[in-house]
C-alpha cells in the first residue's frame, strides 16, 4: 500500500503545494509547528532517507533549499530550520519549519491548529516567493 505522502503526490489526498517538479514534491504540513512549516519529499517513495542514491538525496536538498528560501521570504523568521525524523511515515521527508529560536524546532511543543483559509494564503505567499 502507498504511504500517505505518494497518495499526496498522486492527488489521491488533497495538499497544500508549495512546489513540485518531475522528481521532488512540497506541501504544507497540515499539524504545523509554526505558520510555513513545510515537508518537503522525493516523489519516489522510499522509507529511509539515507537509503536515497547520492544523487537524488543531493537533488532532495537543492529542492528544499529552494522552497526554504521562499519560506523565509514569506513568512517572518530568522532562519528556517531543517529536521529529518523518518519515524511517523515510511517514506523519505524534510521538514522546514520558519524559527524565531531553536524551540520552535520542538516537536513536542504544541501544532497549530490553522484554517484551510490560513494554509492557503500560507501556500500562496510562499509560492509567490519562488
Amino acid at each position: 500500500m502507498a504511504s500517505i505522502f505518494s497518495r499526496i503526490v498522486a492527488g489521491e489526498i488533497p495538499s497544500y503545494k508549495i512546489a513540485e517538479d518531475e522528481r521532488y514534491y512540497a506541501f504544507l504540513d497540515i499539524s504545523p509547528l509554526q505558520k510555513g512549516h513545510t515537508l518537503v519529499i522525493p516523489k519516489r517513495e522510499v522509507d529511509y532517507i539515507f537509503d536515497l542514491d547520492d544523487d537524488e538525496l543531493a537533488g532532495l536538498q537543492v529542492f528544499a533549499k529552494k522552497v526554504a528560501v521562499a519560506i523565509k521570504k514569506a513568512i517572518p523568521c530568522v532562519k528556517v530550520g531543517q529536521c529529518v525524523l523518518g519515524l511517523e511515515v515510511p517514506h523519505a521527508h524534510i521538514h522546514l519549519v520558519p524559527m524565531q529560536t531553536e524551540k520552535d524546532l520542538r516537536f513536542t511543543n504544541p501544532h497549530l491548529q490553522l484554517t484551510p483559509e490560513e494554509f492557503t494564503e500560507i501556500a500562496n505567499s510562499i509560492k509567490a516567493q519562488l
